[in-house]
């Protein structure tokens, strides 16, 4: 017979399908956090991308939306319009690419490092919340792993 905690009946499937299916569980995992990160975006005033967006160009200098929708796996379609709002509220600037003209380079302003700096602050509250059930020991485990699934990391 079927265990329930539900009050409606239902058998409890989805803790034991998620037990016995890494791949089923590390999809929902990812789907709740993702959904987590958007919510925390909304109410930072920055979402996922457009903090991945002005991360990147802090780190790394001038882009173009190509090189920005490539390496942080943003639709192509969806940065432009990641890209148009950034500069809409002054957080980049768009200038043709010297190197291609017929490219533009993202350059991220002093308004966008700031309004980064503010987003970056609040992160670490973010991320104890969604990983509140993990060690810090775990945490770093889930982090190695995870970067070694993505083959991404130094090997």
């Amino acid at each position: 017979m079927e265990t329930t905690n539900d009050p409606h009946g239902r058998p409890d499937y989805f803790p034991r399908l998620a037990a016995e299916r890494l791949d089923i569980a590390l999809c929902r995992a990812s789907a709740a956090v993702a959904r987590a990160a958007d919510a925390h975006g909304r109410d930072q005033g920055l979402g996922t991308g457009p903090h991945l967006v002005l991360r990147m160009l802090a780190d790394v200098g001038p882009c173009s939306q190509q090189a920005l929708s490539e390496e942080l796996r943003i639709d192509r379609s969806v940065m432009v319009g990641v890209c148009d709002e950034l500069q809409r509220e002054g957080l980049v600037r768009r200038e043709r690419n010297s190197r291609d003209r017929r490219s533009y380079a993202v350059t991220i302003t002093d308004r966008g490092r700031d309004r980064l700096a503010t987003a970056e602050r609040a992160v670490p509250d973010f991320l104890d919340g969604v990983f509140h059930p993990l060690t810090a020991a775990e945490r770093g485990t889930l982090q190695a792993l995870l970067v070694k699934l993505l083959g991404v990391g130094d090997a």
